[in-house]
């Protein structure tokens, strides 16, 4: 059965067993009332309330005795489900943080580090490979001074093997402004000893548009879309103008490191895509546990003046492209735009949150899963690319070498996938390599969160 059919047909019958279990129904909101006190106990009581009350999972999840946790998020973590239950896997996603991180990143549109990612996910899956840079925000601390491509020989003089070999990249979240990082980097065979103060610097989450000419005369836009934050909407009218005055008829969207976001940024990006002809169908529907089924609502396609109304639109995808993003080529594909993913399967996150607040911290618990128009969701195992296409951590993201924007102008140019290259011109070394590994969660050095990228998440808002 296709995993689409497949993914409906559980969506089906496993919310009408969720619903049919506890009679349906809505609870009402008293799982959100803030605790008495800040009290250790008291803020126990509320958060296993409100776990009960809200959580996607709740009927899955431990109830642990809250007596011998020491801590709120030690606590916290305690209840979360822990898998064994298909299609479902273990939530990796709830979190928690303190109320400053979580306004800054969603509020202000800025972040806390370093402002270097590597590719970790790719070394830990075969440590053959040399632990590579593979993003330097712009603005950032390490701008200008580290690039892409560049090789990690140490990190606060833990060599970069050792830390593969311990999946711990820890050491490149920075925990307040001015922690210091001390790297090692090898760049045109010499090594460069730096140091990256930490601070706070604010988020570019659109970049790199371009507007190319196919060998047929066909124009192709193509813009990085980072993070579905609110200071993203600006940049998007001013691109999507830019192509529609341009002639533009062959779109390229780069998801590839865009961790999620707000539901409505994404939909609003999808409608750049494809209004008018899609406006006022539904993009997404968030449904919630069976006692907040008054919460369920949905998310249409809007009408927007610099739509571009494509029938098609090329994904450079991956691992990385989560949440949020992974919902912008569901929704696409729900109402029959032609979605051609380039990359890698993307990391599986069709769930998401509404955000609540208690003394000081910011619980991102999981509270819905997202659908299309067609009522497919639960791609758990992550959305399928249409061409698998390898990253090459050398070549400038967006530039002519880029082997997952190349792939899409191959696409658009002849209709079909480029080859992918063999191994020491074995044929099998080419069969071999369309089985991905296991994909582990996004869970690599980044911004504000100890060891982890900032994964924007799912937001309704």
């Amino acid at each position: 059965m296709p995993r689409t059919a497949l993914n409906r047909a559980l969506l089906t019958s496993l919310t009408a067993l969720l619903l049919a279990a506890c009679g349906g129904g809505d609870s009402g909101g008293s799982g959100t009332a803030p605790p008495a006190s800040c009290d250790l106990a008291e803020q126990k009581t509320w958060l296993a309330r409100t776990m009960d009350d809200q959580y996607f999972w709740y009927r899955l999840a431990p109830r642990p005795d809250p007596a011998p946790y020491s801590s709120i998020t030690a606590y916290f973590d305690a209840l979360l489900y822990t898998g064994g239950t298909p299609p479902f896997p273990a939530d990796r996603w709830s979190r928690s943080e303190t109320d400053a991180s979580f306004n800054r990143f969603f509020g202000d549109g800025a972040t806390l580090g370093y402002g270097v990612a590597v590719a970790g996910l790719e070394a830990v899956d075969d440590p053959r490979r040399p632990l590579l840079v593979r993003l330097v925000d712009p603005g950032s601390p390490a701008a200008g001074r580290v690039q892409r491509g560049d090789r990690i020989v140490s990190l606060n003089g833990r060599p970069a093997a050792e830390i593969v070999a311990a999946d711990d990249f820890s050491a490149l979240t920075a925990n307040a402004s001015g922690d210091v990082l001390n790297l090692v980097i090898e760049r045109n065979g010499q090594n460069q000893p730096l140091s990256l103060t930490a601070a706070v610097y604010n988020l570019v989450p659109v970049s790199d548009d371009q507007v190319l000419t196919l060998a047929d005369g066909r124009r192709v836009g193509v813009v990085q879309v980072r993070q579905m934050v609110s200071q993203a909407n600006a940049p998007l009218e001013t691109v999507f103008s830019n192509f529609r005055a341009r002639g533009v008829s062959e779109l390229v969207l780069d998801l590839r490191y865009n961790g999620g976001g707000l539901v409505s940024v994404g939909a609003q990006l999808a409608s750049y895509v494809a209004s008018p002809a899609v406006a006022g169908q539904a993009y997404a529907s968030l449904l919630y546990n069976d006692k907040r089924q008054s919460s369920n609502s949905r998310q249409n396609f809007a009408n927007l003046g610099n739509g571009l109304n494509l029938r098609r639109v090329y994904v450079l995808m991956g691992r990385r492209t989560c949440s949020a993003a992974e919902q912008v080529i569901n929704g696409l594909r729900g109402v029959g735009v032609d979605v051609v993913g380039i990359g890698e399967a993307s990391c599986g996150k069709p769930v998401g949150s509404n955000p609540v607040s208690a003394c000081g911290r910011t619980y991102s618990v999981i509270n819905f899963e997202s659908v299309n128009a067609r009522n497919e969701g639960r791609y758990f195992d992550g959305l399928e690319p249409t061409c698998l296409v390898d990253e090459d951590f050398s070549q400038l993201q967006g530039g002519a070498g880029d082997p997952l924007l190349s792939g899409a102008l191959t696409f658009a140019q002849s209709g079909g996938c480029p080859r992918r290259p063999l191994a020491d011109g074995d044929e099998r070394a080419q069969a071999q390599s369309l089985v991905r590994p296991l994909r582990r969660s996004v869970r690599e050095p980044g911004h504000d969160g100890p060891g982890s990228e900032r994964e924007g998440g799912m937001l309704p808002r």
